[in-house]
């Protein structure tokens, strides 16, 4: 069998970035304002906005970590795939338009509409940065795993600087091109990942005489151990009553958790109109459904083709699913395309959270709390307007947060990473989407309210998570050597989704607060309307 060539693998990276990095140099050169570097100038189409909206979604979770679950896991794998696109569909019918309606640049602008500014406004900004450190560990330890394959790194030290290389690269990124830079990188990625996704799958279909009966029944004469478990429900979550529990959380965080998510939720805010916004959702649904339904082949077609056993034994273990499946594809050079892919799915993902947190420090921390939101350059223009203070603030507040994902992907190495977005999932659907829901549909809801719900879902979530199994107590924790799991299940939502909302409730109902009857009206004409959104952007 053909065996994988460093050398190549990374010549086609050195490519990749080139071309890139040319991609946001040119899209840097227009970017002035908070609104060029925050929003891209509001200047993108819907079907742009659609494919990098499906950029933005499909990451290395996607494709790296739903290839391996599938591969190993089978049907329990493709879960991830089911429960990953119904969010989708979730975000759309409750929020994605009516955020876009309200808001200006972050989702701290949409919960601060109608309550006391700064308080929530600093809630959503450290919500908004626990999701983003979250899923910046998924994507990181996927960077470490992909790469430490294809050049053959085995040793704990190399991955580690593999992964600093990947988070100096989104710094670069974030820093240099701003959002229009990042949806740029976004966009190409996405045809990309799409494409290639595409061509494997036929490839691999090819070789079951396009018969999908032929494949499955090959993964499982692959996989004695699992035989006929691999088609049907049960093989991961199925075992006992606390791993069906675990499997009902998982599902509860992976369906609600798109509409929570701050990364998801900005891209709105770079199309000029809410006719746009929706225009780019047919677009993104199109796109993450066709790819969600490649990767069950591609699951199942790595599962058959390369074998569980060699899959467990590679670098980054389930994640070097899909590279191994190239590599037994093509050789060496379908190998290097596809790691290149997904190693542009990786930096485009890392990149789009980066600037989301520090967007949201820029815009709700500095301009709005330190600032107050006041005219303060002194020459008449609207503070969000001036092209220095939040732009700079922004760019330190991206470099400290890649450096924190960094240290944090070294921990999470090895970590299977479509298992550690579901833990973003979960904090995002705690934290975040009860605030939102509530803001946007229940009059009487206030500050007190909004503060219990997001405070209150983070830290119940953040508890959980860590006195779980994910991080100590298990082979496959973080901390092996470690024993604090205190919490059986791997997944919080479905302790911390309801705490969360119920929190939100007694909140509101305890508190003397009373919301502006006003303000409240005007949210509900403009978030289901779009009235005077356009003005608000403006100014």
């Amino acid at each position: 069998m053909n065996e994988s060539s460093p050398i190549l693998n990374i010549s086609i990276f050195g490519v990749f970035v080139l071309i890139t990095l040319v991609v946001v140099i040119r899209a840097s050169r227009n970017t002035k304002t908070a609104a060029d570097y925050l929003a891209a100038g509001r200047a993108f189409t819907g079907p742009q906005n659609g494919i990098a909206i499906a950029g933005d979604y499909l990451s290395a979770a996607s494709f790296l970590g739903i290839a391996g679950a599938i591969a190993l896991n089978g049907y329990d794998g493709f879960l991830y795939s089911i429960g990953f696109l119904v969010a989708w569909l979730v975000a759309l019918l409750l929020v994605a338009e009516l955020l876009r309606n309200t808001g200006k640049y972050t989702m701290g602008d949409v919960l601060s509409f109608r309550m006391r500014q700064r308080p929530v406004r600093a809630a959503a900004a450290t919500s908004t940065m626990a999701v983003s450190f979250f899923y910046l560990l998924a994507q990181m330890a996927g960077a470490g795993g992909l790469v430490a394959l294809l050049l053959g790194i085995t040793g704990t030290g190399g991955q580690a600087l593999v992964i600093a290389v990947v988070g100096a690269l989104m710094i670069a990124y974030v820093l240099i091109g701003g959002m229009k830079g990042t949806t740029w990188v976004q966009i190409i990625k996405a045809v990309l990942l799409i494409a290639g996704a595409g061509i494997m799958t036929v490839w691999v279909l090819a070789k079951y005489g396009f018969n999908l009966s032929s494949l499955l029944g090959a993964a499982v004469d692959a996989a004695p151990k699992a035989g006929e478990k691999l088609l049907g429900p049960g093989l991961q979550y199925g075992a006992t009553g606390t791993s069906k529990l675990d499997f009902l959380s998982l599902a509860l965080a992976l369906v609600l958790g798109t509409a929570g998510l701050p990364h998801i939720l900005m891209r709105f805010y770079t199309v000029p109109t809410a006719k746009e916004a929706r225009r780019s959702v047919v677009w993104a649904i199109w796109l993450i459904g066709i790819f969600y339904l490649f990767t069950l082949v591609l699951g199942y077609g790595a599962g058959a083709l390369v074998g569980p056993d060699k899959i467990n034994a590679a670098p980054g273990k389930a994640n070097s699913a899909a590279p191994l499946l190239a590599l037994e594809l093509g050789g060496p050079i379908l190998l290097g395309l596809i790691a290149a892919v997904a190693f542009a799915t990786i930096l485009a993902v890392v990149a789009g959270l980066t600037i989301t947190a520090s967007a949201s420090f820029a815009h709700d921390i500095y301009a709005n709390i330190i600032k107050k939101g006041r005219e303060e350059n002194g020459n008449g223009k609207a503070y969000d307007e001036d092209k220095t203070d939040e732009v700079k603030v922004a760019r330190i507040t991206a470099i400290v947060i890649g450096l924190v994902s960094i240290g944090g992907g070294i921990v999470a190495n090895g970590q299977n990473i479509a298992f550690l977005v579901a833990l973003a999932f979960a904090v995002a659907a705690s934290a975040n989407l009860p605030t939102i829901l509530y803001s946007l549909f229940w009059k009487r809801f206030n500050t007190s309210g909004a503060l219990w719900s997001i405070y209150g879902g983070l830290i119940v979530t953040i508890t959980l998570i860590v006195l779980s199994p994910a991080v100590s107590g298990k082979p496959t924790s973080m901390f092996k050597n470690a024993d604090f799991d205190l919490f059986p299940l791997s997944n919080p939502g479905i302790v911390s989704i309801p705490v969360a909302f119920l929190l939100g409730y007694i909140g509101t109902i305890l508190s003397k607060d009373k919301a502006d009857p006003a303000k409240q009206a005007e949210m509900e004409v403009r978030s289901l309307t779009g009235a005077g959104a356009e003005k608000a952007i403006a100014h």
